[in-house]
């Protein structure tokens, strides 16, 4: 082999080293990007994102969509670089996306719990804004799929009473299951579409504490409604989209259109009272709101000094401490007034 040949070779062995290291090895990042963004004034999968049944609807137009945060795992070093490059993608360490210490299992259960708590919420804020007061009742929010519970309660079951000691509260549930010895029978009495009913369940033992009783379901405090509000959304995790819900139950339970036939979006998370919390990855929620064809986007307060530092030409940010200043913001927006709340 001359010696011209050799010198290639000890050119080119660099790029093949690299190329296999860019390519075989990950890095302990994440890349949040731009997701997909829905209508919650629309449907998914032929069925409304927001579906109010057992009440008479407003008919509604125009787009209030939640915004969500794409995730990619297991990067190699070019796909890192590759998407650090784009603009459109930021790197995060891993481990503020999935802490070492949960399993993959744990964090999407803990996601999925958030998004039923902001769905719950969300039909309790925008009900308040409503001014529709119903009295509170204790549902099962969720039923876990081993737990001794699972072949007795179903979620949205109104829980009365355990062992006749009635129950009104999430810690009234907590401290009567407690007080119980694992592997004791206890008498569950509840309410399943508006019938009265009970069930025997043999209870297991706390994660925790294993001296304690251990029933397997979530219980909720949620509003006694004469109607059903179901969100219809799937594989979405987090309670981001808590406002944006909140807004679509109040623009079909009132006279008139909220978005008054515009493309808004927004993003938030939602408490009982009305009160709009801080998200993460609001700068991509933007961008996804900005393709998707959204000119006006919703932000909460806390939010506004991230937000307005990488706003999408032709956006603008309105800034939403409460429900009800996002309602307020959306009539004077359909009116043609620009007396709004801004983050610049």
């Amino acid at each position: 082999m001359n010696r011209r040949i050799l010198t290639l070779l000890a050119a080119l062995l660099p790029v093949i080293v690299l190329g296999v290291v860019g390519t075989m090895v990950t890095v302990p990042f994440v890349a949040l990007g731009p997701g997909p963004t829905f209508n919650t004034l629309g449907e998914v999968d032929g069925k409304q994102v927001v579906d109010i049944i057992g009440t008479p609807v407003d008919p509604t137009s125009g787009n209030l969509n939640m915004t969500t945060v794409s995730v990619r795992d297991q990067l190699n070093i070019f796909e890192a670089f590759g998407y650090w490059a784009s603009g459109r993608q930021g790197l995060v360490p891993r481990a503020e996306v999935y802490p070492p210490e949960k399993s993959k299992e744990e964090i999407d259960k803990s996601n999925k719990a958030d998004f039923q708590d902001s769905e719950d919420k969300a039909e309790a804020a925008a009900l308040a804004q409503l001014k529709m007061n119903f009295p509170t009742g204790l549902q099962v929010g969720d039923v876990s799929t081993d737990g001794p519970a699972k072949d007795a309660l179903k979620k949205n079951d109104q829980l009365v009473s355990i062992n006749d000691t009635p129950v009104q509260t999430v810690r009234n549930v907590q401290d009567a299951v407690a007080a119980v010895k694992p592997d004791t029978d206890v008498t569950i009495k509840f309410r399943r579409e508006g019938k009265d009913d009970s069930a025997v369940v043999k209870l297991g033992a706390r994660p925790d504490d294993k001296t304690k009783g251990y029933l397997g379901v979530t219980p909720v405090e949620k509003p006694l409604v004469p109607f059903d509000v179901d969100f219809n959304l799937a594989d979405i995790g987090g309670p981001s989209a808590g406002l944006m819900f909140s807004l679509a139950v109040v623009d079909k339970l009132s006279p008139g259109e909220l978005s008054g036939g515009k493309f808004i979006a927004g993003t938030g998370t939602i408490e009982n009272d009305g009160e709009v919390g801080p998200i993460g990855g609001i700068p991509f929620k933007m961008i996804a709101a900005r393709e998707a064809g959204a000119s006006t986007f919703l932000v909460p307060a806390k939010n506004c000094d991230e937000a307005r530092q990488r706003t999408p030409d032709g956006l603008q940010l309105i800034k939403v401490d409460k429900l009800a200043d996002a309602v307020t913001s959306l009539e004077k927006l359909r009116s043609g007034s620009t007396d709004l709340p801004s983050c610049g």
